[in-house]
């Protein structure tokens, strides 16, 4: 399987998901998927701040881990933007 399929099916995920962040002023980004399968998440705007990021990380690494189980495991990166 390409990596680049592995990308998608991390993108796809994210995106059924992202709506729920719009809400509440945040988003998830996936910045890259390291060679030992990590796939880094950068938090935007409300969600990287926010007191419930441990609780979005983890709904956010187990719909990844659902359509990428290759995925080993999900890292939070907080990125300086604006809300999206």
């Amino acid at each position: 399987m390409s990596n680049q399929d592995i990308v998608n099916r991390v993108e796809d995920a994210l995106s059924q998901m992202r709506p729920f962040f719009k809400a509440d002023g945040g988003d998830m980004q996936l910045i890259e998927i390291t060679d030992d399968m990590v796939a880094k998440i950068g938090l935007i705007g409300a969600c990287s701040t926010c007191s419930m990021q441990a609780m979005s990380l983890r709904a956010g690494e187990e719909a990844i881990k659902k359509v990428a189980p290759e995925i080993q495991r999900v890292e939070a990166i907080n990125i300086e933007a604006e809300a999206v």
